[in-house]
């Protein structure tokens, strides 16, 4: 019982630890950055006036 409970903790670290470098991954190859976004800022209604 306490092993299969220690291997399955352990094997959900690995789990979230692969999830998290495949997140940093990436974002250092720009996979969120938005290049649709700048064109269509013109519509944006932002008057502070």
């Amino acid at each position: 019982m306490l092993a299969s409970t220690v291997m399955l903790l352990i094997f959900s670290l690995l789990v979230g630890l692969a999830a998290w470098l495949v997140f940093l991954w990436a974002i250092r190859r720009g996979e969120f950055d938005d290049p649709e976004g700048p064109k269509y800022r013109m519509f944006d209604d932002d008057d502070d006036t």
